[in-house]
């Protein structure tokens, strides 16, 4: 019998490990009021980045073409599509918000967990609270629950770098997230994390660097994917011993370590841990950003582009893999540092439209981005996650050289954000689409949800 991969049906079938009824019985038992106010007043804000960044990624054409198409012909629903001014059916809205969500690359991650939870379960719970017209308070424990242990699942796993992360433990955050609201019991719960698990879609990261945009597909699968493994446990499916060790163990990672995923479990909250972006760029790109930062600050004013001979980048890694310099598309933009590095110089910022296709057609910005290289530090490498170390030195053309460091990236809990930081890229993204007053609305309930008696109800009143 081979160590690894599929075994031969016998009559001793191990038993279902103890974690997964750790994880169940976590789920099935926890209250909001269990949770910290700290973590869930962090949720409450992960929510409303993910309502601002998903309502920006609508307004492009590939998400109003994909909208319109795919809703043709159904019957409205009751969840919102979130910047499209329509509703569908939660398995729908799941699908689209979660797919609109990553269009920018700006919404909400969580480096310990190697990806986005918060993308993958959130756009399941809202369509599915909405749909039911569950309590706020229930929206919020079912975005918590479906957020923690999508990112314990990541935290746990070995996955490989060819694996892109979007797709593949956001299915059991999006499903634990529609679990917890349907109220399914400990049983359930555990038939659901397996059905789920198998249901992971084998993604890769090239296609991100391909500028391939079905890439943004793998976030909406997680949501829509995570609705049908609730709907398949209710039908009476039965999921695998350990969906989860086998698919995260031997499929799409090299190891899972299932002590890992359940340590500190109730105590300990990844979700606490997470980092909101304020740079709509991969990010792996915000080490090199934060170096330039650096450089800038102690330069005291940023240099004439005419000025630079060249920019080198030394980093670990997953940022030395964004070292492309021949960008095509929007998308392709956010995944390659020397053009984010280009256009953050040209424009003296980074907002979304410093990596449009105007942006990209620049061949100011083009021709400054083919003088960045980008070139892995093997030993800054080694230091990845615990440290993000970046060093950046752009050489001007009298000789002079102004040089950065990135340490930890900006946003992450030893380097946060300030609030008010990530409260104006919230309203920066949410204003041009829904105006100040109906931003603010949409706002106030994000970050009130433990008073919203009847999603149903709200979602009712504003169609964003």
């Amino acid at each position: 019998m081979l160590p690894e991969g599929p075994r031969a049906n016998n009559d001793a079938q191990p038993a279902v490990p103890e974690y997964l009824f750790e994880l169940s019985r976590f789920l099935c038992g926890t209250q909001l009021s269990d949770v910290p106010q700290a973590v869930r007043e962090r949720c409450q804000r992960v929510i409303a980045d993910c309502v601002a960044v998903i309502g920006t990624g609508m307004q492009t054409a590939e998400m109003r073409a994909l909208t319109q198409s795919y809703l043709a012909g159904k019957p409205a629903g009751a969840s919102w599509v979130i910047g499209s001014g329509v509703r569908a059916s939660p398995e729908d809205a799941a699908l689209l918000n979660g797919t609109a969500g990553t269009f920018h690359d700006f919404d909400e991650g969580n480096t310990a967990a190697h990806g986005h939870p918060g993308m993958q379960a959130v756009p399941a719970a809202v369509a599915y609270a909405q749909h039911t017209g569950a309590t706020g308070s229930d929206l919020l424990r079912a975005a918590v629950l479906g957020y923690e242990v999508g990112a314990r699942i990541g935290a746990a796993s070995k996955m490989r770098v060819a694996v892109h992360p979007h797709g593949t433990y956001g299915v059991i955050g999006a499903a634990v997230a529609v679990a917890s609201l349907r109220r399914f019991d400990a049983a359930q719960m555990r038939t659901t994390i397996n059905i789920a698990a198998t249901m992971a879609m084998a993604t890769n990261r090239q296609a991100m660097l391909d500028e391939a945009t079905v890439r943004n597909i793998y976030t909406g699968h997680s949501g829509l994917a995570g609705h049908l493994a609730t709907q398949l446990t209710a039908a009476g499916f039965r999921g695998q011993r350990d969906g989860i060790g086998f698919t995260f163990g031997t499929v799409i990672a090299d190891g899972f370590d299932p002590l890992r995923a359940v340590a500190g479990l109730g105590h300990e909250w990844l979700l606490a841990d997470g980092y909101f972006k304020l740079h709509p760029a991969g990010r792996y790109a915000h080490a090199a950003l934060d170096a330039l930062e650096d450089a800038l600050v102690k330069a005291g004013a940023p240099p004439a582009l005419d000025a630079i001979e060249r920019i080198d980048v030394s980093a670990f890694r997953l940022a030395a893999l964004l070292s492309g310099r021949r960008v095509a598309t929007s998308f392709g933009a956010k995944f390659s540092i020397p053009f984010a590095l280009a256009t953050v110089l040209y424009h003296g910022r980074s907002g979304v439209d410093c990596f449009n296709e105007a942006a990209v057609a620049n061949p100011v910005i083009q021709a400054l981005a083919s003088r960045v290289e980008v070139v892995e530090n093997a030993g800054y490498t080694a230091q990845y996650p615990a440290r993000h170390l970046c060093d950046l030195a752009i050489r001007l053309r009298d000789g002079r050289t102004l040089t950065g460091r990135c340490e930890i990236m900006k946003g992450d809990p030893a380097n946060p954000h300030r609030a008010d930081e990530v409260e104006r890229k919230y309203f920066a993204l949410a204003e041009p689409i829904w105006g100040s007053a109906r931003a603010r609305w949409l706002y106030d309930s994000c970050l009130g949800l433990e008073r919203v008696p009847d999603m149903r109800a709200l979602a009712a009143e504003f169609v964003p």
